[in-house]
């Protein structure tokens, strides 16, 4: 775009006379035309600065974002600045005619227009810097844990649309993953309206990965649960999710206040069962790197809360991996939960949702990843992500290399989270070596 091209011009040739310097210019340089004139320049070029981005200006090496996400936010600049051209056109044709009549009327039309002019900047601005510095993150050195991550998100995607029974029209760009400070990890889905973009539709998805969690790969099961809310939404299992859990919970003659809380929370319990499937158990154990806390939060319930409480969010997911055949594990990780978590004290707890908590859980997780959906095809979930105990064996062995600093194979993107973790909890190397030889392998593909 060229702004300067499409903008009229304030006549910047009218100027005032100018008598003889005196000794202090300041005393007699004119205020009102000067100020008038720059209105009209500065919104012209604050236009022309909110400018798309470049291809290849944030780094040309693999980390560096692709040609799709530079173009697709380039499309939503390019929208939103269209009205900042007609803001500044009407601007520029304001000031033309208050410098030839300035009359109180028209200059209340010009500051009027330049406060809703400067407002509209600076919600294109605020788009501007967001998407500036999450691509300009790919040239910090912490550029190829991202891409990393990136490659774990695309094998879910990629897995998830080649398993399920139907062909899908195929979503792009694929997700994009980014560092922030804070607890926890996060995701914004694509096309959803976020307050970071001022309200604007965000493009692609986004997965927000803390600090914390890429300086310690073993913990990026992380990565599988927000990958899958997305995968939720793309795939159009957004209300047959939910729908699913209502109907097992209601037929099984579970109260409604029970199948209400459990339908709450059908995002969060989709992203954990879903990452489970994609991953293996590495992913519960990730899960309890999260929700592991003092026993107040583990025992807490919000009665308007979209997570499962995590005293109950931890069974959920030992249930589903007993389930997939890992039967023997399923009884250690509920097990060691327990010691960790015994029953909660009286009172914490409605006490519907804990006398029922058992069965519905089975049911929860048998209507999520054992019954077919017309979206994914008629298929089931477990059928789209396949993980059995085969599965388990080649991350074992990926581990093993992994640890030695050695090509880990042909294991899946996702695999390696599992291969770090089990890497980790049997020793085969220090941490920082599974570390680097985890983004080592990840950035090389």
């Amino acid at each position: 775009m060229s702004s300067a091209a499409a903008i009229p011009e304030v006549d910047r040739n009218r100027e005032e006379s100018r008598p003889t310097m005196p000794e202090r210019a300041t005393a007699r340089q004119p205020v009102l035309r000067p100020w008038l004139r720059a209105q009209a320049l500065n919104l012209e070029r604050h236009t022309e600065a909110l400018r798309d981005f470049r291809v290849n200006e944030f780094g040309a090496g693999a980390e560096a974002p692709t040609d799709g996400h530079v173009q697709a936010v380039n499309q939503l600049l390019g929208k939103l600045r269209r009205h900042l051209i007609g803001h500044a056109r009407t601007m520029n044709g304001l000031v033309n005619r208050a410098l030839q009549a300035p009359h109180q009327p028209l200059l209340t039309r010009v500051v009027e227009h330049k406060h809703r002019s400067h407002a509209q900047v600076q919600t294109i601005e605020k788009i501007w810097d967001f998407y500036f510095e999450l691509f300009g993150q790919r040239q910090s050195p912490y550029g190829l844990w991202l891409l990393s991550c990136d490659r774990i998100a695309l094998d879910c995607y990629q897995t998830a649309y080649l398993g399920i029974g139907q062909a899908r029209s195929v979503p792009a760009p694929p997700p994009f993953s980014y560092m922030r400070t804070g607890f926890g990890p996060a995701t914004f889905r694509r096309g959803i309206r976020l307050k970071s973009l001022a309200r604007k539709m965000n493009p692609f998805p986004l997965v927000q990965l803390p600090y914390h969690r890429l300086v310690n790969p073993w913990t990026l099961g992380a990565i599988l649960h927000e990958v899958s809310h997305n995968l939720q939404s793309d795939l159009g299992l957004s209300l047959a999710v939910p729908r699913a859990i209502a109907r097992a919970l209601l037929t099984a003659g579970l109260p409604r206040s029970v199948a209400k809380t459990w339908v709450r929370w059908n995002r969060e319990t989709f992203a954990d069962l879903a990452g489970l499937l994609l991953g293996g158990p590495a992913v519960l154990a990730s899960l309890m790197d999260v929700v592991g806390r003092a026993p107040a939060i583990v025992y807490g319930f919000d009665p308007n809360g979209v997570h499962p409480t995590p005293y109950l969010r931890v069974q959920l997911s030992a249930e589903l991996l007993r389930r997939m055949g890992f039967v023997e594990e399923s009884t250690r990780f509920r097990n060691a939960w327990r010691r960790l978590y015994p029953q909660p004290p009286p009172g914490v707890f409605p006490s519907e949702l804990l006398r029922t908590a058992e069965e519905a859980i089975a049911r929860v997780v048998d209507a999520i990843c054992y019954r077919p959906f017309a979206e994914l095809g008629g298929k089931k979930l477990s059928q789209v992500f396949p993980f059995a105990p085969k599965d388990q064996i080649l991350i074992e062995e990926a581990a093993g290399r992994l640890g030695r600093g050695t090509d880990p194979g042909i294991v899946p993107e996702r695999y390696l989270i599992g291969a770090a973790r089990f890497a980790l909890d049997h020793r085969l190397a220090k941490s920082e070596t599974i570390k680097t030889n985890f983004y080592k392998e990840l950035a090389r593909r």
